[in-house]
């Protein structure tokens, strides 16, 4: 199972991503969780202590393991390097375990052009690779504000592609984004999360808001699969550094139930 959670910044993607991949590793299932947004806020959202956090190297930091993997130097343009570096061992030797759940922080390329074909590119590019389409574990990543680590292969890959939005104008504009670049790429149609809502003209706001932004890329009308309340706990497991599983109310475990259960549907049909 495949999941990747993408959304504007701040509007709670870490939070859903740590808890569906607290709640699949309480029930025994063996979880990769990605930490694909530059801002990096997974582990935070995981409950890793400050002190543990600081001793997590992202993997586009790595310049050994990147010097070593494409033959190409750190930093530097105009080299030749590997198309393909071996990547399959990464997920297992640097990923940080906690509470079950093995995290990987993928990140930034810390100069103007990251989307270049530099070597610390190439490497986080396969390593999404494999883990999307190789490795056998699930996979709960926290994108950035798009679908920049996903190709056209890759994409093939992921299971369901959900979208966290809250009730405001830019978050919209950033949904639309994301519609526009899954459809470019191959995605299904993407899936909806509504968050911090505090009554019903904020949930009504965020679904007339993805529906026209749906209808302006030529995408059919997105399914929104349930709205999470404003929580003062949840706020409050970010100001206290805790779990934010410890802090959750029935709506995440619902939606967890219900991205799953989609998944499995899907998977069922495709025999």
């Amino acid at each position: 199972m495949k999941i990747a959670i993408s959304g504007k910044g701040g509007v709670g993607k870490s939070t859903l991503a740590a808890a569906i991949s607290l709640i699949l590793a309480e029930r025994g299932t063996k979880v990769i969780a990605v930490d694909a947004d530059p801002d990096a806020n997974l582990a935070q959202a995981l409950g890793i202590s400050e002190a543990d956090q600081s001793s997590i190297i992202p993997i586009a930091r790595r310049a050994a393991l990147i010097e070593e993997r494409t033959g190409a130097k750190v930093s530097q343009y105009g080299q030749m390097f590997k198309i393909n570096p071996r990547v399959s061992d990464i997920a297992d030797s640097y990923a940080f375990n906690h509470r079950g759940v093995s995290l990987l922080v993928l990140g930034a390329i810390e100069r103007g052009g990251g989307g270049c074909a530099c070597a610390e590119s190439i490497l986080l590019k396969a390593l999404v690779t494999d883990l999307v389409l190789f490795k056998g574990e699930t996979l709960v990543m926290d994108m950035e504000a798009g679908v920049e680590h996903l190709g056209r292969a890759t994409a093939k890959g992921v299971d369901e592609m959900v979208v966290v939005v809250e009730p405001g104008q830019r978050s919209m504009e950033s949904a639309r984004r994301i519609i526009r670049m899954s459809a470019e790429i191959g995605l299904p149609d993407p899936v909806f999360v509504i968050n911090k809502a505090k009554g019903f003209g904020d949930e009504d706001f965020a679904v007339k808001g993805l529906a026209a932004a749906a209808e302006a890329e030529g995408r059919s009308r997105p399914v929104v699969l349930g709205v999470i309340p404003y929580s003062d706990e949840i706020m409050g497991s970010d100001r206290d550094g805790t779990a934010v599983i410890d802090s959750v109310g029935p709506e995440i475990r619902a939606l967890f139930e219900e991205i799953t259960s989609r998944i499995a549907e899907r998977k069922a049909v495709k025999g």
